[in-house]
């Protein structure tokens, strides 16, 4: 049985490696923050114990690994033909990392995002072997997720005197850009934004009903949300529906 020209028994070995990922995402959710060994001996004593909140992981990665499968397929050309799937697949236990620990630390650690920058930066060189111009787009992609952030960073320092966003949030988009380019960097901003602006207005909203007036709401978990919704989106969507949503906002205005 195949489904989009791939055997089921593919499925199978992917969603067998995504629980097997996220059982050491869980792991390493425990141990990152805490600034301890990753590849330690304690993995195997402390899963005969059972680690806590295994399943999250473990069914994430693969429900993500599965729907990625059934995108992209797997092309019989070669590893370059494939390689926008294995980046993904690499990208996507380090973008669950960053949720679960910003949300939890409100922090994302420099190790996760320099993670990302290797491979990152190893996925760009591949390109650049069969397509230089491809290649030069996620440079240009890493300055723009980057750059983006470092100026709201500091604008918003200097207009509210606090800091609205951390330059964690700075790195990680810049590690991103790496393996999108600049337009689905753009893309993901975009939704992130989006995103970010009706969840903060719910939780604002539970907030004043609860008196908590802790204000502080970690920007990371927005961004993973709107770059995983894009790996599955057709490219430019994003985009065009903005402009769309503007041109309609604009031709309102001149009406009135």
């Amino acid at each position: 049985m195949y489904f989009n020209n791939v055997h089921i028994l593919i499925y199978v070995a992917i969603s067998a490696l995504g629980l097997l990922v996220g059982k050491f995402c869980a792991w390493c959710n425990l141990r990152i923050p805490e600034n301890k060994k990753i590849f330690s001996k304690d993995f195997f004593s402390e899963n005969k114990k059972g680690l806590p909140k295994n399943y999250i992981f473990m069914t994430l990665t693969a429900v993500i690994y599965i729907f990625l499968l059934y995108k992209f397929g797997i092309k019989k050309e070669g590893i370059l033909q494939n390689l926008d799937l294995i980046k993904l697949i690499i990208l996507t236990p380090m973008l669950l990392l960053v949720f679960f620990i910003d949300f939890k630390h409100r922090i994302i650690p420099n190790r996760l995002t320099l993670t990302m920058f290797e491979f990152g930066l190893a996925i760009t060189f591949i390109y650049g072997i069969t397509n230089v111009n491809m290649a030069k787009d996620y440079i240009v992609g890493m300055l723009t997720g980057a750059g983006i952030f470092l100026i709201i960073t500091l604008l918003g320092k200097v207009i509210s005197g606090k800091e609205v966003m951390g330059f964690g949030d700075v790195k990680f988009m810049g590690a991103l850009g790496l393996f999108w380019g600049m337009s689905s960097i753009a893309e993901i901003t975009l939704l992130s934004f989006a995103i970010s602006a009706v969840f903060s207005i719910i939780i604002i909203f539970f907030r004043l009903i609860t008196k908590n007036e802790d204000e502080y709401i970690p920007f990371g978990p927005f961004l993973v949300m709107s770059t995983i919704i894009c790996m599955f989106l057709p490219a430019g969507c994003v985009i065009d529906a903005f402009l769309l949503i503007c041109k309609s906002i604009s031709n309102k205005i001149l009406i009135f």
